[in-house]
């Protein structure tokens, strides 16, 4: 949305006379430069996430209304080859702030810095407006990229401070990321001297269809205590190393992406999978399904099955309600990891600007 403030239609009802050529040359004035072209580079963009979530787990019922997301995003073309970035989530911190400049004339090489999304899985880059859970990514792309579940790198949003060399060729077939990240999360210095190394190819063969492969080696800094990973003291420094190996198909008969997901954390290692799909059955309705395994901790055998249900409406645009059924079949209840039916039911409304 440019933030655009047009003068014609003013000027267009003048009235006529000496009244008139008054209203006319206050009407014909202009703004400033500066304030003109700030309107003319500026885009604004946002949207909302909220709803009610009902849950029963351990024999325990409860229920919420939430607000998951209120995102404001400006973004600035500067120019041809500069581009300014920030993001605010007001139910939150403030997310993403950085800069890219493209280096060569086409698309092949540019360069980021500041605070942005990693590049580790496929999901992670994706936008939770277009995701099909309400709960937004797979539990192997939530606890491996830093999106929470992580106690031991804290909730990061999948986003940490760095540099970014990226582009792509063959007619955008082929797209590359490769990272230095300070490896600590959003809005915090490096807890120790060792920088993460993140890299990403997608390939794409044919219209709609990508391979993924993503990749990380660094150390981390504990900000927490785990219960997937309890030999890890907080303020220690351990092993962090991730991959995952995806693809992604969309079409108008239905969308589907999977990934397998895998990591290292000291010695413990954690590994798993997710399928989940969209599919339209009628117009501006779509039956949504996902279906994921991730084992945190594979020496002791903290596996999770997850499956979801629902539909989405999308009743404008970018702007949808869901309804979603949720089963999992463990769950960390006061402290501990504990296998056993867990059911919820979720519900929610997304606005988007644009």
């Amino acid at each position: 949305m440019l933030c655009c403030l047009d003068m014609g239609s003013m000027m267009a009802q003048a009235p006529q006379g000496p009244q008139g050529q008054k209203e006319e040359q206050r009407g014909s004035s202009k703004l400033p430069e500066w304030v003109d072209d700030l309107s003319k580079r500026v885009q604004i963009d946002g949207y909302v996430q909220g709803g009610f979530t009902y849950e029963h787990t351990g024999g325990r019922d409860n229920n919420t209304f939430d607000l998951k997301r209120s995102i404001l995003v400006v973004a600035a073309p500067i120019s041809d080859r500069w581009f300014a970035f920030f993001m605010h989530d007001f139910s939150s911190v403030v997310q993403e702030y950085y800069a890219t400049y493209r280096v060569t004339n086409n698309k092949a090489l540019s360069v980021k810095f500041g605070q942005f999304k990693n590049a580790l899985t496929y999901e992670n880059s994706q936008s939770p407006t277009g995701m099909e859970a309400i709960d937004v990514y797979a539990e192997g792309v939530t606890y491996l990229a830093g999106c929470g579940s992580d106690r031991l790198m804290g909730t990061q949003y999948g986003r940490d401070l760095g540099l970014e060399v990226f582009g792509q060729t063959n007619d955008g077939k082929l797209k590359y990321a490769l990272e230095v990240m300070n490896g600590q999360g959003v809005n915090r210095k490096d807890g120790n001297n060792e920088k993460d190394f993140i890299g990403k190819l997608e390939y794409s063969p044919v219209e709609g269809l990508s391979f993924i492969a993503s990749g990380q080696l660094g150390r981390g800094h504990a900000v927490g205590k785990s219960v997937y990973n309890p030999d890890i003291e907080i303020g220690q420094d351990y092993k962090r190393n991730r991959w995952t190996l995806g693809f992604a198909y969309n079409s108008k008969p239905f969308n589907v992406h999977g990934e397998y997901v895998e990591g290292r954390d000291g010695d413990v290692t954690s590994r798993g999978a997710y399928v989940s799909s969209t599919v339209p059955v009628a117009k501006h309705l779509d039956v949504v399904g996902s279906y994921d395994f991730f084992n945190f901790n594979t020496k002791a055998h903290m596996h999770q099955h997850k499956a979801i249900f629902g539909i989405q409406y999308w009743f404008y645009k970018h702007c949808r309600l869901q309804a979603q059924y949720v089963y999992k079949n463990a769950s960390v209840q006061n402290g501990i990891f504990t296998h056993g039916a867990n059911h919820a039911i979720m519900c929610q409304l997304q606005v988007r600007l644009k």
